[in-house]
């Protein structure tokens, strides 16, 4: 069996989503573009696009989705609210800088392991007040709390000429932190959600629909798709726009490596930032970058877990001092999580680690015992962990490589350790930092290999019969 913490969704569908975008909030990292023609109509848009978050913090800022800044107090944006975490659209004209149209869902969007299908659709020009602004995540349209409502005709900013449009963020701050996949904008017509995806009746889960052919796009409309890897301002750019009106968005501070397959039909394990140890630290990179903090200790569990099947996911170190640990972890429900030391857990705890960088013993500690050497295999920066895990086997094993190679001879799981294991990641050292690899690394591998069904980009080849951690695999092999 397999599970994924917090509720995760992922699309089963016969149509297949293969990219998304990654954006990370300290790369100030965006997409933006000038429209040269005039908005088909600024009373009627809708914005459809699938979102998973990567760092939630109630007590950091809030974070901008798309948005635009115009001169004299013209703005108009779509945000994630920090300390709820409700989405909040705003729009204001010239006139003193108060918001004409102020409107919030009271769902809250605080699951990082999920992806959410947001579709926004407005309509000014309905005499019903509650038509002219609507919601829908996942199919389901919103209970809305406004505080100035849409007012009758009134003319909206995205899809107008003026100014820098921005998906990433919306002025020069807040960006926004996490994944986005299949952006589609509209200008000139409110579109419901069904247009864009459906239930399936199998599943019961919301799921994408092929309907780039069924929209009028309008002439400032655009559907993103993320399948180009340039920086150019084109068709074979990162914000390339596939709707056939070439509204193509330039890219600031992306690259190739920021598109990913983990998508809305095939979810994957990232680090789950809801889940902290007593001294923590910081994620970043769609939650696959773990730097720690001045305390020390820092450490973070995986967002999917698993009591059988064969996993394989790699790890690079990336700073030149501190001790660092990648493994798996038993999160029995009685145990503690919070530790200080997150090493001690509990005795079904089953992780690698090195004492220091560079050493030239790495270690294998097992059930929360003392640690077995493994000679010349500590991790050094720059060096790639790979791990994979035996759960299907008589006698459960994880066994150990570094740069290609096996290296640790101990690697039996103790029979006591029966809860689900979960990728365990964590630094001993403040400042060292870590980035793990569960398919879609946030570095260049030099060759990207897959798996036995085709999926991860991995330095090194897992080993036979042993997968990465997404959904698609879960549900074949979980």
């Amino acid at each position: 069996m397999a599970f994924l913490i917090g509720g995760a969704n992922s699309a089963v569908s016969g149509y297949d989503i293969d990219n998304s975008l990654r954006f990370n909030d300290g790369d100030s990292a965006y997409l933006g573009i000038d429209y040269s023609a005039s908005a088909t109509n600024r009373k009627k848009w809708t914005a459809s696009f699938w979102v998973k978050r990567g760092v939630i913090d109630p007590s950091g800022s809030h974070q901008y989705i798309f948005g635009f800044d115009g001169s004299g107090n013209i703005e108009e944006y779509v945000q994630f609210e920090s300390s709820t975490g409700y989405l909040q659209f705003d729009s204001r004209n010239a006139s003193g800088g108060s918001s004409d149209v102020y409107i919030r869902t009271k769902m809250l969007f605080r699951d990082a392991s999920a992806w959410y299908h947001i579709v926004i659709a407005a309509d000014s020009t309905d005499a019903t007040e509650g038509n002219r602004y609507k919601v829908y995540v996942n199919g389901v349209q919103q209970d809305l709390t406004a505080s100035t409502a849409v007012p009758e005709d009134y003319e909206f900013f995205f899809n107008e000429t003026t100014g820098t449009k921005k998906i990433g963020v919306a002025f020069t701050s807040n960006f926004y932190d996490g994944y986005l996949s299949e952006f589609h904008f509209v200008d000139g017509t409110q579109y419901a959600a069904s247009v864009f995806g459906e239930t399936n009746e199998d599943s019961g889960i919301w799921v994408p629909k092929d309907c780039k052919s069924d929209i009028t796009y309008g002439n400032n409309g655009f559907f993103l798709e993320f399948k180009g890897t340039g920086t150019s301002q084109d068709a074979s750019g990162i914000g390339a726009d596939t709707s056939g009106n070439d509204n193509h968005w330039a890219v600031t501070n992306l690259a190739a490596t920021d598109i990913t397959t983990d998508t809305p039909t095939n979810n994957w394990c990232t680090l789950n930032p809801l889940i902290n140890s007593a001294e923590d630290g910081a994620i970043s990179e769609g939650n696959t970058k773990l730097v720690s903090g001045s305390s020390s200790w820092g450490h973070k569990l995986g967002t999917m877990g698993v009591t059988n099947g064969k996993w394989y996911y790699e790890a690079k170190v990336t700073s030149s001092t501190g001790a660092h640990y990648v493994g798996w972890q038993d999160v029995q429900p009685t145990q503690v999580q919070l530790a200080a030391n997150p090493q001690s857990d509990s005795s079904g705890t089953t992780i690698w680690y090195t004492n220091t960088a560079n050493d030239t013993t790495g270690h294998l500690r097992k059930n929360d015992t003392d640690d077995t050497a493994v000679s010349n295999a500590a991790i050094a920066n720059g060096e790639i962990v790979g791990i994979a895990l035996d759960l299907d086997s008589g006698t459960k094993t994880i066994t150990i490589y570094k740069d290609g190679s096996a290296v640790d001879s101990d690697n039996t799981i103790a029979s006591g350790n029966t809860g689900t294991l979960v990728p365990f990641i964590a630094n001993a050292t403040s400042g060292a930092s870590i980035e793990v690899n569960f398919g879609n690394p946030p570095y260049a591998n030099s060759s990207d290999a897959a798996d036995e069904n085709g999926y991860g980009a991995f330095e090194y080849a897992p080993p036979s019969g042993y997968y990465a951690l997404c959904t698609k695999n879960l549900a074949e092999f979980g």
